[in-house]
């Protein structure tokens, strides 16, 4: 797992590059911030797909899995908008002050729900993976 996790920061990181600079870029151009922060999100939300079923989880690319992402990344969008909202309006942050403040928590509950939800193995692997985990080595006799 930590090196799951070690992988999602790394996709994640440049998935954040990627969506902030889509979002200085949106917010250059007058684009409602709440909107330049969606567009940004799923910029950087495809990017995360192809990246983290290749290289994070191994995981085949199945209709199930694209269904569960997309659900996923629509639940981080939806705290997305509403943390950016709070953090400039209730918090008083500025709107990229907000931003680089929400993205933390939402990309760690990202990485728990895509592990467990999207990208799980199938139940035979997971259960052959806790025997390698559990046996005990021993050097031949």
């Amino acid at each position: 797992m930590v090196r799951q996790l070690l992988r999602f920061g790394i996709v994640g990181a440049g998935n954040t590059a990627l969506s902030f600079t889509t979002y200085t870029l949106l917010l250059a151009l007058r684009t409602p911030y709440v909107l330049a922060a969606a567009i940004a999100f799923f910029a950087g939300a495809v990017n995360g797909y192809v990246l983290n079923r290749r290289w994070t989880f191994a995981a085949r690319d199945a209709w199930r899995a694209r269904i569960a992402y997309v659900a996923v990344q629509a639940a981080g969008l939806v705290a997305n908008a509403v943390l950016l909202w709070l953090a400039v309006h209730e918090a008083g942050l500025g709107r990229v002050a907000g931003y680089l403040i929400v993205i933390p928590p939402i990309t760690v509950a990202m990485f728990l729900a895509n592990r467990a939800w999207v990208f799980r193995l199938p139940r035979p692997a997971r259960v052959q993976q806790e025997r390698r985990r559990h046996t005990p080595v021993v050097p031949p006799a």
